[in-house]
């Protein structure tokens, strides 16, 4: 290389113009999976300042040859670091660093299985602190029953009889009517989506959604090749004149919508937009598909799909929100046309749900357990929200009493990306709007906070005020393009 291109090659490093680099991490000390180690290494380099923003990073080839891993383990060290907000990049030009400010003070590297730190990211409700003394007392139930050992035999793909009837019950408790022969039971929500999706879409089929929406339901898509579509919301929710007009330009095959407590924005989508949307879907020839997990935490909400529109909705709930999140059982209410359809994706994917986890949740609902542990849930998110009110006061926030999350729009100049990757640094970690994002769109200034997520009120009041550290610090440089 002339001494020419080498002056040139620095003075474009220096200003910051994009280049391409060798950068080879180190992670042959690393411990733990090597996807994990080479992001936490990018992360390292980025705070230290070696990897200026702009830098263009090697291929996914490249790195795996000079490593010695697959492909693959690049590919999942990348996602992983665009999901921290490390790195940026196109299909076509390449991976580049986003870099950090010169005036942002390094923090230490934190890899999310880190035990110092706190994490606000995933959406369910902390451990019970009586979990060891409740399952005992269960468990000794259950083995007085003469038919124990049945709990170890196959059931019917769509649940026995017992445990159809304890989903009859659960959904009571929202209000909703059902007969048992229409309820389904699942291995929790998140397999009753697939199987559902999996009955009423063939591949290729477009799925409506929220703009915003839950990842699992992309999984989903991502799974069954289905093509999704985000429609325009506002405060309340999914807007039926956009759902209509998606339905006429696009024919959709289902809409997908978690209209209570949405996920992540939280809004509450109000009866009569309810009433509207089942109106169109009626018309279109369009199947609701209406994720209700976080509808056992509200109290005198609105009517669910499933009562408005019970002929045109397959209805989602589950326990693992409301009670315990190692309690994977959902259950599943479909019109009676699609029941036998969907017993057919459950019986593809796992046979059937769990019999024991099943005669578990139908025993807590049987004897009441289960209502006693919806209500100290409904109080512990309550208590949570107060808490999160106190430190975030003064930021623009959507959010309800009884959620498990918090929608926190961020200020000028930080971007998503950024924060959550400053946050996790700092020690706490919280998930980046793009996560939440369908399709191409750009994604909001805004992270979703999960107060129920915390083991403990005293770990989510540490949470909170290192996130607040974050936010009232200074921002990471917007890239500079040229």
């Amino acid at each position: 290389m002339s001494s020419c291109t080498i002056r040139l090659t620095q003075l474009i490093r220096k200003t910051y113009i994009v280049t391409v680099t060798m950068w080879v991490p180190e992670i042959d000390r690393r411990t733990g999976p090597k996807y994990l180690a080479i992001a936490d290494a990018l992360g390292e380099d980025t705070a230290r300042g070696e990897l200026k923003a702009g830098t263009r990073l090697p291929t996914h080839r490249e790195l795996a040859d000079k490593l010695g891993v697959t492909v693959g383990t690049v590919t999942r060290a990348y996602a992983e670091a665009a999901r921290r907000g490390l790195v940026s990049g196109e299909v076509g030009r390449g991976t580049y660093a986003r870099g950090g400010a010169p005036d942002m003070q390094p923090l230490p590297a934190l890899a999310p299985s880190d035990r110092g730190a706190i994490d606000l990211s995933r959406n369910h409700p902390s451990p019970l602190p009586d979990a060891k003394a409740l399952l005992t007392k269960t468990l000794q139930s259950l083995t007085r029953r003469d038919d124990l050992g049945e709990l170890l035999d196959y059931a019917p793909d769509v649940g026995s009889h017992e445990h159809r009837e304890a989903g009859v019950a659960w959904l009571a408790l929202g209000g909703i009517d059902a007969r048992a022969d229409d309820v389904v039971v699942t291995n929790g929500s998140q397999h009753g989506m697939t199987a559902i999706f999996a009955a009423v879409c063939r591949p290729g089929d477009l799925v409506l959604t929220e703009s915003l929406t839950y990842p699992g339901m992309k999984a989903v898509a991502s799974l069954l090749h289905l093509r999704l579509q985000g429609l325009p919301m506002d405060q309340s929710g999914l807007l039926p004149d956009a759902f209509e007009a998606a339905c006429r330009a696009g024919a959709p095959r289902a809409l997908y919508t978690i209209p209570t407590i949405q996920n992540p924005t939280t809004s509450l989508l109000p009866e009569s937009r309810r009433k509207e949307i089942a109106r169109i879907a009626r018309e279109y020839g369009v199947v609701i598909v209406e994720d209700d997990v976080h509808g056992p935490l509200l109290e005198n909400g609105p009517a669910s799909f499933a009562e408005v529109a019970p002929d045109v909705t397959c209805y989602l709930s589950g326990t693992a929100k409301a009670l315990a999140p190692g309690l994977r059982i959902g259950y599943l209410l479909a019109p009676a046309s699609l029941t036998v359809r969907i017993g057919a994706g459950i019986r593809a994917t796992t046979w059937m749900a769990t019999p024991l986890m099943a005669a578990i949740a139908a025993q807590w609902i049987a004897d009441g357990t289960a209502q006693q542990l919806v209500k100290r849930r409904r109080d512990e998110a309550r208590a949570r929200q107060k808490l999160a009110a106190t430190y975030l006061k003064g930021y623009e926030r959507d959010t309800h009493p009884a959620g498990n999350h918090i929608w926190l729009h961020l200020p000028d100049p930080w971007r998503s990306e950024t924060l959550a990757e400053a946050a996790r640094r700092r020690g706490v970690i919280v998930t980046p709007a793009q996560a939440f994002v369908v399709g191409r769109a750009t994604a909001p200034h805004a992270v979703r906070v999960c107060v129920a997520a915390a083991r403990t009120r005293a770990d989510l009041d540490e949470g909170l005020a290192r996130l607040v550290q974050v936010l009232d610090g200074p921002a990471e440089a917007s890239l500079m393009v040229m």
